[in-house]
């Protein structure tokens, strides 16, 4: 799993409207309230820490989300309502989405 970001291969530009402005020492310093600049961080963070294919159990995600960000629950939330991580009906497998 991926540990290192915001990362360099991201689509964006840098600069203050780029996802890489959403970070500070590899941490992100606040989830975006606005849907849109919310979306971004979203699919650069399942890019990023997630391999599409794989399945992972809700620890595991946790763990991810953990490495950049304290309320790994509301970004798992989150990525699941976009349709960037899909839930098992149990809450037991976690996959890349869209």
């Amino acid at each position: 799993m991926p540990a290192a970001l915001p990362s360099s291969t991201t689509s964006s530009p840098s600069g203050p409207h780029s996802v890489e402005a959403l970070f500070s020492r590899g941490r992100l310093v606040a989830i975006p309230r606005r849907p849109a600049r919310r979306e971004q961080l979203l699919a650069h963070l399942a890019e990023m820490l997630f391999e599409p294919e794989r399945s992972y159990t809700e620890r595991e995600v946790n763990e991810a989300l953990l490495t950049v960000h304290e309320d790994c629950s509301a970004l798992r939330r989150y990525l699941v309502v976009a349709g960037l991580m899909v839930r098992s009906r149990d809450g037991s497998d976690y996959r890349r989405g869209r």
